[in-house]
């Protein structure tokens, strides 16, 4: 590369990074999204308002923007970068699980549940959650592809991994200074992040 590193260990080491990041970041959203979701359709009343507000007000902003902002303030470091993907992608999951549970609940094997007296967190655990699972796996892999996206911006403008490690966005970044030199250093990671979200989005359509 631009200071004579081997190019492909930093391509498939830069993997490990960039898709650990997307998939922790979208684990941690899945998580919450799926608990403010499920509580606020279950519960009704006032974790119902919590829930609805607190994706409004997430979802009021642009996520590129509010990511930049954040670095910018507490500087780069991969735990801050997983905290605010995490936070911006949870309404997804929240609007998601929300949604399929208001249909759920109505359902006669819920009510039955229900009827044996089974408590709200038997029920939504055992008997609501995995009947919303597809739609929360499609969102999930979709999340992941976003997260991938959004931490190669970061990394390319410098606010993403910090170096030395190394991130397919912050390969892009350091090929972009020889680009006219040596255009393959650029591909390849372009080329890296290409197939990868097409291969999630594969998945996601499947």
């Amino acid at each position: 590369d631009e200071i004579g590193r081997d190019v492909l260990s930093r391509l498939i080491w830069g993997a490990r990074a960039s898709l650990g990041f997307a998939f922790t970041a979208a684990v941690l959203a899945a998580i919450g999204g799926t608990i403010l979701g499920l509580m606020g359709a279950w519960l009704r009343g006032w974790p119902e308002i919590v829930t609805i507000r607190f994706v409004d007000v997430i979802l009021c902003f642009p996520p590129i923007l509010l990511a930049m902002l954040v670095t910018t303030l507490l500087g780069p470091g991969r735990g801050v970068l997983i905290f605010i993907m995490a936070v911006l992608f949870t309404p997804g999951f929240a609007r998601a699980a929300y949604a399929q549970t208001l249909s759920a609940r109505k359902f006669d094997y819920v009510e039955a549940v229900r009827a044996l007296g089974a408590r709200a967190p038997r029920i939504l655990g055992l008997t609501v959650l995995p009947n919303i699972a597809g739609p929360l796996l499609v969102q999930f892999s979709l999340t992941v592809a976003t997260a991938l996206i959004l931490e190669s911006g970061l990394s390319f403008l410098g606010l993403g991994i910090p170096a030395p490690a190394p991130s397919w966005g912050r390969m892009a970044a350091g090929a972009r200074a020889t680009m006219a030199q040596a255009p393959l250093l650029l591909v390849w990671p372009a080329l890296a992040l290409m197939v990868t979200i097409y291969l999630l989005n594969t998945v996601c359509d499947r």
